[in-house]
């Protein structure tokens, strides 16, 4: 499958490799940028400048003159570069019926017939979500849409943490407390993440006061370690609950996960013990009594890291071994593997992936995010600081629905517009930051429904669908069609690059770019819409045509986002 724009960049570049050959009798491999505003595509001839000895600005004028095409409307040499610039009249035509014939799946890319695994949230389930961690299943969830929607066979998981400290420290919170927890408990929502994160929480701070609960708790990961089944079907019954309270809250943020893997079930098979072995047959694993770690330092790592522990002195495994055959066990279903992180992780990830390919296995590629804190600090479930996700989403859908009843006729379903107004806004809010790049919570900006935000998107999509609406007009087939307001042709330009985008946004991993393009494209419609009179206008067949390509494509930015595209507001 291959789209306008696409088209229009391999001929620039067939054009440019053809001028080069017969003009210096070179064969280079010719890379062509995309300049904000200035041209649609250019080539720098630095490179040229370089093997030719011979200034970039003679070799633009000389090789402009050399270039002709289909859809190439005009080149110009500029400061040692070349500009490209499209015939938008065929643009518009090709653009417009394709986006007309494909509909929900313009912008789609051919089917790779490859399978991926995304793992992402894989939070403990000792607790509800805090807004630090709804980064992570936001990440994984909009990666694993822009993959399907990139031709990949796409499955989601969740990787439970169901034999760790946090769920031991759960365990015993809910068995030793419930009396002491009551009146707390009463406080609390009726969701039992909510309820439950009271017992840990007391637990926690007990275990660190008083050592036979310390004992308890470890003697409880004990018993998991060694595939206790009694005890892990009684944790089994009491995190269950908590887990089911996580998925009702990423279902509130339009996510489904395809498949929830217990830990346990790696050791309860025989894949870890398998590992180990595995593990112990290489001359970089060593042994100290029952302990067995891998020696880091000839992989450049040193210091108090540099032995790797797969299991404790006891011989018990430690929770590295189990990810490491959790890993195993993915590559085995998977041609490839994405695990979406938060920064913290990146020593551990690191040593999964050596041991992993001591092993000769799959190594899985990973997206690290940074956290996102409170003005005062970084958020943490066991010491009760934190701003819970149900509270934000609860808080964003008060503020929609204040700003959906001032523009309201009382006819317009509030309480449904107003959740997905307030389900976007979280959405983009922590979609548009690069994963990498640190996010510090601040109510005003997490809930802003104006400039760069999901409503103002939305808006522009509904906006598109009222006036098609008021038109009324069915739209048929597509004969030639002119555009010459300079509003309507980046308009047209902007629409042309969606395909890029996705394709952009998937190589890199880096959703934000997809965010970034909607907002544009929302931004540019509305400029449009301010210059170019719709309807009544002496053009309005060909604009209304332009209006429902910007429709079209604004849904399908916001389905990939994972966001609601609502035609009224």
């Amino acid at each position: 499958m291959k789209y306008p724009f696409e088209i229009f960049k391999e001929e620039v570049i067939m054009q440019l490799e053809k001028a080069i050959k017969n003009l210096y009798n070179l064969e280079i491999e010719v890379k062509v940028e995309k300049p904000k505003e200035i041209a649609d595509l250019a080539f720098p001839c630095f490179q040229l400048s370089k093997i030719l000895k011979k200034d970039a600005r003679e070799i633009s004028k000389e090789i402009s003159k050399r270039i002709k095409g289909e859809w190439i409307k005009e080149t110009k040499a500029m400061g040692g570069y070349i500009n490209f610039y499209i015939n938008v009249d065929k643009l518009a035509k090709e653009l417009i019926t394709k986006i007309e014939k494909m509909g929900d799946n313009f912008g789609k890319l051919d089917k790779k017939n490859l399978k991926v695994i995304v793992e992402h949230t894989s939070a403990n389930p000792n607790g509800p979500l805090h807004v630090g961690r709804a980064r992570n299943p936001i990440i994984g969830d909009t990666i694993a849409r822009l993959l399907k929607f990139g031709g990949y066979d796409v499955i989601t998981q969740y990787y439970v943490d169901d034999m760790g400290k946090q769920v031991a420290t759960l365990f015993w919170g809910v068995k030793n407390l419930k009396e002491k927890g009551k009146i707390m408990e009463e406080k609390t929502r009726k969701k039992p993440d909510h309820t439950y994160v009271v017992y840990y929480q007391i637990a926690s701070k007990l275990m660190e006061e008083d050592e036979r609960v310390k004992e308890e708790i470890e003697e409880i990961m004990r018993k998991c370690e060694k595939g206790d089944r009694k005890i892990l079907d009684e944790m089994k019954k009491i995190y269950k609950n908590v887990l089911e309270g996580i998925v009702e809250s990423l279902r509130m943020l339009n996510i489904e996960i395809d498949e929830f893997i217990e830990e346990s079930q790696f050791v309860l098979d025989g894949s870890v013990e398998k590992v180990i072995k595995e593990l112990e047959r290489l001359p970089h694993v060593k042994k100290e009594g029952k302990a067995v770690y891998i020696d880091l330092e000839p992989f450049g790592i040193h210091g108090r890291d540099k032995k790797f522990y797969l299991t404790r002195s006891d011989g018990t495994s430690l929770y590295a071994i189990r990810d490491i055959a959790y890993h195993i066990w993915k590559g085995e279903r998977a041609d490839f593997l994405i695990n979406v992180l938060g920064e913290d992780h990146k020593l551990e990830a690191k040593l999964v992936e050596i041991a992993l390919k001591l092993l000769n296995k799959k190594t899985p590629e990973v997206i690290f995010y940074a956290f996102v804190s409170l003005p005062e600090g970084r958020m943490s479930t066991r010491k009760g600081r934190v701003v819970y996700l149900d509270d934000l989403i609860e808080e964003a859908i008060e503020r929609a629905k204040k700003e959906v009843e001032k523009r309201s006729n009382g006819e317009k379903d509030v309480e449904y517009i107003a959740r997905s107004v307030a389900i976007g806004a979280i959405r983009y809010n922590i979609i548009k930051v690069k994963p990498e790049k640190a996010i510090i919570f601040k109510w005003e900006e997490a809930l802003n429904f104006e400039g760069e935000s999901a409503p103002f998107i939305q808006y522009a999509h509904a906006r598109c669908c009222s006036i098609l609406r008021k038109a009324g007009i069915k739209i048929e087939e597509i004969n030639d069609i002119k555009y010459n307001h300079e509003s309507e042709i980046n308009l047209i330009k902007m629409l042309s690059l969606f395909p890029e985008i996705i394709k952009e946004s998937i190589k890199t991993r880096n959703p934000s770019m997809l965010a970034e393009y909607s907002y544009s494209l929302a931004s540019c419609f509305n400029a449009f819409y301010r210059d170019c009179r719709v309807i009544g206008s002496d053009k309005e067949k060909e604009r209304l045509l332009l209006v429902n390509a910007t429709r079209q494509v604004l849904k399908n930015c916001l389905n990939l986002l994972g966001i609601e595209a609502l035609e009224e507001m």
